[in-house]
């Protein structure tokens, strides 16, 4: 019999304000992705993050997202608490509008 490992996926969309911290939505959205990727390598348990920049500036669109695996959710926990994180988190959060997370299982 086979069985499946748990892996959690950990999924992010941020709408950005128009202007924050002196920087247009743009800057914005080009700090946040500088500073998620820079995490990749630097806390155990993140297996794969990826972060992406909308281009279609829809209406229902957000305007970064942010896509990452764990190897469970204790790494999940420890990312979440993991001082890089933390730092990167905070400049997010103050340019940001609005935020939708959805965490699973595979």
């Amino acid at each position: 019999m086979y069985i499946r490992a748990t892996m959690i996926k950990h999924i992010v969309f941020w709408r950005l304000k128009p202007a924050a911290l002196g920087n247009d939505k743009a800057t914005n959205a080009q700090l946040i992705k500088q500073k998620l990727e820079a995490l990749q390598g630097k806390i155990p348990g993140l297996l794969k993050l990826e972060v992406g920049i909308d281009f279609v500036h829809g209406e229902h669109s957000s305007d970064v997202s942010l896509y990452s695996e764990f190897t469970d959710r204790g790494a999940l926990d420890a990312y979440q608490a993991h001082p890089a994180h933390k730092e990167a988190a905070a400049f997010v959060n103050e340019v940001r509008e609005d935020r939708r997370v959805v965490d699973y299982e595979v």
